[in-house]
């Protein structure tokens, strides 16, 4: 028996693709995975929390938190974006949250219910699910089609979706159809540092101005850091992380990072360092801080790297310590030596070629029948659930696109 629809991964895409086109008229849908386990990489992400979009609705904004596939991804959210994908997941029944950072969460913290929406309303739907089914094979027969699985088992089938996620073995079926593949780097990671001075700040977060260099390409943001005891973490860092994900890579992931602890220029810091000392000159530095926002720890940890003595009252401090301590605060230098542990959600920047793909259709412009969605792609965002959200609307668009045109065929 051929089928209308074989998909390789079951993933986030793969099954919003497969539960689309069965319900956009397909009769026979088989979802093919290599693993014991369907969406795992659900499971885990956001410490078993499942962030699996984000509130961003306005296109223009959206498509910003993806460095590689923002002009490709207009059209696909145009169609399919976060709003369609929050709706959809709640008229399945899963109640959703979002928090204040935009960020959107099952109701219930758990990424068990994610991934039993997804897989009763498959069941529910006809779709066929075969885990420990890993695709060693796919040929081009008359009909479309013929995978040779794991186990020499044989699947025929008139299209093709491959999800497989950043796992080496899609993109290996892709370049064997022909397709070109963007070498796959890291994306999403912690920074390592050689300086020492902040650790004892280590688990604190805050908000700051980075600018981060990378053989004189500059990538720079405000936001949320977390400082860790080798080096930075934290939203922001891994924003930069992402943006920078290619450069870093081939400048064996050193840089330079400039850290301006209090998002203000440095002639209104020492402003109100001159001010604060005049008010404050019996005090002592160590105890008291003008930054309201500056954290105690890292104040005292900025002081030390200073070798400013811990008795030292306001009114001791010298002019020239003065200047260096607002050049501190706003003009922090670090060195990258490293990249520390793969974010949990292993995003990669790389993938299937974007110019060999059709994106009204999301199917090959190399193969017909052949289509692809979510990280197989070339395409990845930053951290917020907008990874997860090109899965759905990737895996959306080509599971309408192939059920429309099954209807033309028939």
């Amino acid at each position: 028996m051929i089928s209308d629809l074989i998909i390789i991964g079951g993933g986030a895409a793969g099954f919003m693709g497969a539960i689309t086109a069965i319900s956009n008229g397909l009769r026979s849908v088989l979802i093919l995975e290599g693993t014991p386990k369907v969406l795992e990489k659900v499971r885990i992400s956001g410490g078993g929390r499942c962030n699996l979009t984000n509130s961003c609705c306005e296109i223009s904004h959206l498509v910003n938190n993806y460095p590689r596939g923002e002009k490709q991804l207009i059209g696909l959210f145009n169609r399919f974006s976060t709003t369609e994908a929050f709706d959809w997941f709640q008229t399945k029944g899963l109640s959703l949250k979002v928090e204040k950072d935009g960020r959107v969460f099952p109701s219930s913290n758990s990424s068990e219910d994610v991934i039993r929406c997804l897989t009763n309303y498959a069941r529910k739907t006809g779709v066929q699910v075969y885990t420990n089914s890993h695709v060693k094979k796919i040929s081009i027969i008359k009909e479309g089609f013929k995978l040779i699985v794991k186990g020499d088992n044989t699947f025929q089938t008139k299209n093709i979706l491959i999800c497989t996620g950043g796992h080496p073995s899609g993109r290996k079926l892709a370049m064997s159809l022909g397709h070109s593949i963007i070498k796959p780097v890291p994306s999403l990671f912690s920074f390592t540092t050689s300086e020492k001075t902040l650790k004892s700040c280590s688990g604190i977060s805050t908000n700051v101005y980075i600018k981060l260099t990378v053989n004189k390409k500059s990538f720079t943001d405000s936001g949320t850091i977390l400082i860790t005891h080798k080096g930075f973490s934290g939203p922001l860092i891994l924003k930069l992380s992402s943006l920078s994900a290619r450069d870093l890579y081939t400048n064996n992931y050193k840089g330079e990072l400039r850290i301006n602890w209090l998002s203000m220029k440095e002639n209104e810091a020492r402003l109100k360092l001159d001010l604060y000392k005049y008010e404050n000159a019996k005090k002592l530095l160590f105890k008291n801080k003008p930054f309201d926002n500056l954290p105690r720890s890292l104040w005292k940890a900025l002081l030390l790297s200073m070798n400013i003595d811990k008795q030292l009252k306001w009114a001791e401090i010298s002019n020239s310590k003065l200047y260096a301590l607002s050049k501190s605060l706003t003009l922090n230098i670090y060195s990258i030596k490293s990249r520390g542990p793969f974010g949990e959600e292993f995003v990669t920047a790389g993938g299937v070629s974007l110019k060999e793909i059709n994106f009204k259709t999301m199917e090959s412009k190399i193969c017909k029948g052949l289509y692809f969605a979510g990280e197989v792609l070339d395409i990845d965002g930053v951290t917020g659930g907008f990874n997860f959200q090109h899965c759905w609307t990737s895996g959306w668009v080509a599971g309408k696109s192939i059920g429309l045109n099954s209807e033309k065929l028939n």
